[in-house]
């Protein structure tokens, strides 16, 4: 199986050619929980299957007092102070969780959108039995998020031409959340099995629209894709029209947008 998929390496490549001048999830909200889809083959037809929840409320990590009065340990990795960083992977009808101390039981301050980008790191992260927290600063508040639904949002670039060398057509489906996950699944790995998690709820429309965070590819440089997909009504379904690619990264980002 693959480790790294070969549209990854593909678009890992274009960054490059572009810069030279060419832990436990907790973004919820009552039921701590989020429905994310494990990623198939990609096929004109690919279908995603659904994971069963995980309810943070009922099995989250014990968080115990420890150096400096915070659950967990402080550590010396993350965001560094002043960095400004997106949230995601958080799906579109759910929020990431801004919380009072590290760990998914603490009191939530506030809610923070999935396509939220300002977020501003305040260089403390704490280290929990299976999560990492990092401080930040949430339109004045400031408070903690789980370091797995925050990265840096690197450079944007128009994938359509791979994508469709990919797949050997333009992709059609009945709807735009299936036609999104088929173009999706091309950017996924197999192992480690990527999560599609539906950042933008799809529009039926003309032009169709949807948006889908690719997760977890295996490279601790590139956390994610966000795959912004465009799609032509067709026959009474849709047809791909366009593919906008932003790469999620997880260290920092180049002056060039690039991925650390």
């Amino acid at each position: 199986m693959k480790t790294r998929p070969a549209f990854l390496v593909a678009a890992t490549a274009l960054i490059a050619i572009t810069a030279c001048g060419g832990g436990q999830g907790e973004p919820t909200t009552s039921l701590e929980a989020t429905t994310t889809m494990t990623a198939t083959t990609s096929t004109a037809n690919s279908s995603t299957t659904t994971v069963e929840s995980v309810s943070t409320t009922t099995q989250a990590e014990a968080t115990t007092t420890g150096a400096g009065g915070l659950p967990g340990e402080p550590i010396d990795f993350g965001p560094a102070a002043g960095d400004v960083l997106a949230v995601i992977g958080v799906a579109h009808d759910d929020v990431l969780n801004l919380r009072s101390a590290p760990g998914a039981d603490q009191e939530i301050l506030a809610g923070i959108p999935p396509l939220h980008t300002e977020l501003v790191a305040l260089g403390r992260t704490r280290e929990l039995p299976r999560s990492f927290w990092i401080e930040v600063d949430y339109q004045g508040t400031t408070g903690w998020v789980n370091l797995s639904f925050v990265g840096y949002p690197g450079d944007t670039f128009d994938a359509t031409s791979t994508v469709v060398d990919e797949l050997g057509d333009r992709p059609s489906a009945p709807t735009m959340l299936e036609l999104g996950e088929s173009v999706a699944g091309v950017l996924a790995s197999e192992e480690p099995p990527s999560e599609l998690v539906v950042t933008v709820a799809p529009r039926d429309g003309d032009p169709g629209e949807v948006t889908i965070d690719v997760i977890g590819l295996g490279d601790d440089a590139v956390r994610g894709l966000r795959t912004h997909v465009f799609g032509s009504p067709d026959d009474g379904g849709f047809v791909l029209d366009t593919v906008e690619v932003t790469t999620l990264c997880g260290r920092g980002v180049t002056d060039d947008g690039a991925c650390i």
